[in-house]
């Protein structure tokens, strides 16, 4: 290690490593910042005009582009023409680089950051450094992680260099941290220069591991969890562990469905129960009731006890004593709130297998809603996930009976669960809270038939929300001996007029909504 290379704008930890390659002989080479950072430390270096004969210029933009620093870095050390070039130029071998890069990310961040201000954060020279010294692993060390410098500190303590698999690690990290860079800036300018497309002719995603996971769906399937670093709404990333087993690959899944749907009611206590990634109940809680958020747990359990066994618990609610007595006298595999009290978290403690997690900020919408993508063989789908206003006063009643103030206030309710239930499905409810579910059928009377089957009683009285058209009378003849009142649903079918006849047959009332609400 006879000569590195360090431009670094994060300075965290620098101070011991230039110590380090002093302690050992070597001659450091900086520029602007990090030179000022290491001189007035009294450690030694020298500036890089002073290797390329020519000044910073252009504020800084133009510093290390220069052969006289690249050709340090490109050399092949065994190749017998680059050792003449390099001799015939008199240029010396640089054996380490260090450099991470404009923080461009953290200043997009800010709050009314310009266009001009995010263009200067780009870094130039910065990753054509890096990629020449990683493309060099084989004779050139690349450092672009201050977290690294332990490790580049104690071999070189030993005095033997640092070791190949060592360099190979360092250089992947290299080219996976100027390739998350491009990718950042790539789509910030997608968003600045082009908002009216959600993407561009190229996809461009950047995820960072938070986990192995034991195994995938299945225990023959590996299994890891990523997450989107520039997210920081609601998420299980940004969400904490209080207790419990590892998450699993399931229950990440699951608890991604759940906070989705108590999402969609941020202004009222809400209990969702969430079993293989449908909801087996949703309520919200009554405001008369004392512990209306325990309220909404029980009444979210009645409408399907028997497949909430095992399940995920959600909560937009800080999760109180009254509700965690009620949760332990049951097995599920998760509960999810914003928040915990003290005697709620202590008896949850008490169920061992019990995860137990905190999301540290409200369930709701903090601004855009992200776009879904899902990976399809040799390729991915991608789509927009903003959905039209639950507004029923723009819905259109097509029956002759025209639905009660509180039947609308249902039919809102289940429209809003209806779209996070796997289709072919219904939903139906009453007073705010599922009385049945039926999902993923492949026809929409079996989807009633289950509907109304999990039901039982409750279903006298109900209202049924339907996540799209329904394409023969059979589903509302189904419906009907089962004291189903009303009817929501999108509307569009060729048969439309025989549904609306089996309505007014059974004293129904039916409103089209215009919204279909498919979820695969």
């Amino acid at each position: 290690m006879n000569k590195a290379l360090i431009s670094v704008s994060d300075k965290a930890g620098l101070e011991p490593l230039g110590r380090t390659l002093i302690d050992i002989g070597a001659e450091m080479i900086s520029s602007g910042g990090t030179h000022s950072f290491l001189t007035e430390r009294s450690i030694p270096c020298r500036k890089v005009e002073e290797i390329t004969a020519f000044p910073e210029m252009l504020g800084g933009r133009v510093k290390t582009l220069h052969p006289n620093i690249f050709g340090g870095i490109l050399s092949i050390r065994d190749d017998p023409q680059h050792r003449a070039d390099m001799r015939a130029q008199n240029l010396f071998e640089i054996d380490l680089v260090v450099v991470n890069l404009y923080p461009f990310e953290q200043t997009i961040e800010k709050e009314g950051v310009t266009l001009e201000e995010a263009i200067e954060k780009i870094d130039i020279g910065g990753p054509s450094l890096i990629r020449a010294a990683a493309k060099n692993y084989r004779f050139v060390t690349v450092v672009v992680d201050p977290g690294d410098y332990s490790t580049l500190i104690e071999q070189l303590k030993e005095g033997k260099g640092i070791d190949l698999q060592t360099r190979k690690d360092l250089a992947l990290k290299a080219f996976n941290h100027t390739s998350s860079y491009d990718i950042a800036i790539a789509n910030y300018l997608q968003e600045r220069f082009n908002p009216e497309e959600p993407w561009g002719d190229s996809l461009r995603y950047r995820f960072e591991r938070v986990q192995e996971i034991r195994y995938g769906e299945n225990p023959h399937q590996k299994g890891a969890y990523f997450k989107d670093p520039r997210f920081k709404g609601m998420s299980v990333a940004n969400s904490e562990v209080l207790w419990g087993k590892a998450l699993s690959y399931n229950n990440i899944y699951d608890i991604d469905a759940v906070v989705d749907i108590l999402m969609e009611f941020p202004r009222r206590d809400c209990c969702a129960i969430v079993k293989h990634n449908n909801p087996s109940g949703v309520a919200l809680g009554r405001k008369e009731m004392p512990s209306p958020i325990a309220d909404a747990y029980t009444r979210a359990l009645e409408c399907d006890d028997l497949s909430a066994f095992g399940g995920i618990i959600g909560l937009n609610r800080e999760c109180d004593l009254t509700t965690a007595q009620l949760v332990v006298k049951r097995f599920f595999e998760v509960v999810v709130a914003p928040s915990y009290d003290e005697e709620a978290l202590d008896l949850l403690k008490s169920k061992k297998n019990l995860r137990i997690i905190r999301t540290n900020m409200p369930m709701e919408h903090n601004g855009r809603s992200e776009n879904r993508m899902v990976k399809v063989r040799g390729g991915a789908l991608i789509q927009t996930m903003e959905w039209p206003e639950t507004d029923p006063s723009k819905w259109d009643v097509v029956s002759k009976r025209r639905p009660s103030d509180s039947e609308l206030e249902d039919m809102a309710f289940a429209s809003r669960v209806v779209k996070h239930v796997k289709s072919n499905c219904v939903v139906l409810a009453r007073d705010l809270c599922t009385t049945g579910i039926g999902a993923g059928q492949m026809s929409r009377v079996d989807s009633c038939f289950m509907a109304v089957h999990k039901a039982g009683d409750k279903a006298r009285g109900s209202i049924l929300s339907s996540d799209a058209f329904f394409p023969f009378r059979d589903g509302i003849d189904e419906l009907a001996p089962h004291g189903i009142v009303a009817v929501a649903q999108p509307g569009g079918s060729i048969r439309d007029k025989e549904i609306i006849e089996a309505i007014d047959d059974h004293s129904m009332s039916m409103v089209f909504t215009g919204v279909r609400l498919f979820k695969h």
